[in-house]
């Protein structure tokens, strides 16, 4: 069939959730057995969020082609099991460096390079590209930010285009919000009629409105919106909250989202999506009665989307091990040798953030050194494992100013390295080791047995290393180095022997973490935590 285009739009407020609505309709169209794929047009102007802290935007997500994207295609992969790459995601920055790079070299002839034709022309071009591959049946295009925003009209004034231009192959869903002012103790419509004909005064009609809300909307009331905003009566549906966002999908396709788009797309709805997987999903994670706690140590706990694919990685290993997951966020700019032991005594696991830089680096030492001593099961995740290494190499090797050269240059045992091939480069875009590379396991390891296998593929995002340099005094005392790279010898993964389950690896498996599919590292340690409380 021809591919079919889905736009999904937000107003009134940011932060709605397009991406969790994207991902749940994804989600049911795949379980119904559609090939389909999901992308996210960022309006910002960076070409990446690759340099962007984590308090401005969240987690830097990265895909197996080497892309750093938005947190959202986390989601995207999370919910459809469908690996994205860097078409999945594209920035204004990439659109106008595109244009420019165009201009620059006279693919233009000269003439003047405008928003219209030119760059809704390169929108539009990225938006048709993953279409023209013949691998999918929808294509699902998440605009970000709200209507209104002067950033995103390019994206719109494009989406305008092309609804013209495909047709009945394409579908418009506007996610708004229905606040409720609890002092009247009503729910109130203006803002979605208003963000509609924001939407409308740029020539885009919205086929489809998902309204979020925290109160269940009355049947007039949706048919009052459905009036005042020239929307069919059943294509108006409702997003309550929920207590996870993996209930989403369920709920969306009770109201039929999955139905009505088909139906607008001139598709025969025939039979139902095979949800049961899903479902048993839903029903464990709803229905785990005894806790598993996990403590985060980390940097920026304060921020609800700094850690997500941890975060919900753990979530998946602990709902398959049959346990509800108890999170505690350890700051590691306040975890000191005197109040470590009050900070970690009662988790049954612990996780050592990834990131950058020295900020809340002694934190982490200081929790490494109480967990090992303690046998505490650990995992340490990039920067993670390179802390691990750095006290392991204070504390038990004897190299008291053990350090990595990204904290400290001078240090006189630099056990953490930078890559040789990045040492001229200055230039912080794009200087890392990123996307998913091969990790050869030694066949006794924790980790080989973990995963079932002694060759596995985990996505990168860093660019500083374990110093091989000092590997066979590390193996002597016994932190083994189990997992490397078959082409450069690089160290992915350590082990410390003897210990119930202190891993550390170079790279990031939450990546790959899915809710039909969790990351079996994620899995072994809950388990490991789990054996660690009884």
């Amino acid at each position: 069939m021809e591919t079919k285009y889905i736009f999904v739009t937000g107003g009134v407020v940011s932060s709605l959730g397009k991406g969790i609505i994207s991902s749940s309709l994804a989600a049911i169209l795949k379980a119904r057995g559609y090939r389909v794929t999901i992308q996210k047009f960022d309006p910002y102007i960076n070409i990446d969020p690759g340099t962007l802290n984590p308090y401005e935007h969240g987690e830097c997500y990265v895909t197996v082609d080497g892309h750093e994207a938005d947190l959202d295609l986390g989601h995207y992969e999370r919910f459809t099991n469908v690996r994205t790459t860097r078409a999945n995601n594209v920035t204004t920055g990439r659109i106008y460096q595109s244009v420019i790079d165009k201009e620059r070299r006279g693919d233009y002839l000269g003439k003047t390079v405008q928003i219209i034709p030119h760059i809704t022309d390169e929108i539009k071009r990225n938006v048709l590209r993953l279409g023209t591959t013949g691998d999918y049946d929808f294509i699902i295009t998440e605009i970000g930010g709200t209507v209104g925003d002067i950033e995103s009209l390019p994206f719109l004034e494009s989406v305008r285009q092309l609804k013209w231009e495909l047709g009945q192959n394409c579908v418009c869903i506007h996610l708004t919000y229905v606040p409720y002012i609890s002092a009247a103790k009503e729910l109130k419509t203006k803002p979605t009629q208003h963000s509609v004909k924001q939407l409308q005064q740029v020539g885009i009609q919205p086929d489809i409105l998902v309204l979020r809300t925290e109160h269940e909307i009355p049947a007039s009331m949706l048919r009052k919106i459905a009036q005042f905003c020239n929307v069919s009566a059943d294509a108006v549906i409702q997003s309550i909250d929920v207590p996870s966002i993996y209930e989403v999908p369920l709920s969306m396709h009770r109201q039929h989202l999955d139905e009505i788009v088909m139906a607008k797309t001139n598709i025969p709805v025939v039979g139902e999506p095979n949800m049961a997987p899903w479902v048993n999903f839903v029903d464990k994670m709803k229905n785990a009665t005894r806790e598993v706690t996990i403590g985060l140590v980390g940097k920026y706990v304060e921020l609800q989307d700094a850690y997500k694919s941890i975060n919900e990685s753990l979530l998946h290993a602990a709902v398959y091990n049959n346990r509800r997951l108890k999170l505690k966020y350890i700051h590691s700019e306040k975890l000191t040798g005197s109040n470590v032991d009050d900070m970690l005594k009662d988790l049954d696991g612990v996780v050592i953030a990834p990131g950058f830089g020295q900020r809340g680096i002694e934190g982490k030492f200081v929790a490494l050194k109480w967990c090992r001593e303690h046998d505490i099961p650990t995992f340490g995740i990039c920067l993670g494992m390179q802390c691990m290494v750095i006290e392991f190499a204070r504390n038990v090797l004897g190299l008291t100013d053990a350090n990595s050269t990204e904290m400290d240059p001078s240090t006189p045992h630099n056990v953490i390295d930078l890559m040789e091939e990045q040492k001229s480069v200055h230039n912080m875009g794009g200087t890392m080791r990123l996307g998913a590379y091969d990790c050869r396991l030694d066949e006794t390891s924790l980790a080989a047995k973990a995963y079932g296998s002694t060759t596995v593929s985990e996505r990168h995002r860093h660019r500083f290393e374990f110093n091989n340099d000092y590997r066979q005094q590390f193996e002597d005392a016994g932190m083994k180095c189990v997992g490397r790279n078959p082409e450069t010898g690089l160290v992915e993964v350590v082990e410390i022997q003897g210990k119930k389950w202190m891993i550390g690896t170079q790279y990031h498996p939450e990546y790959s973490s899915t809710v039909l599919n969790p990351s079996p590292l994620f899995l072994s340690f809950i388990n490991a935590a789990i054996h660690h409380q009884k």
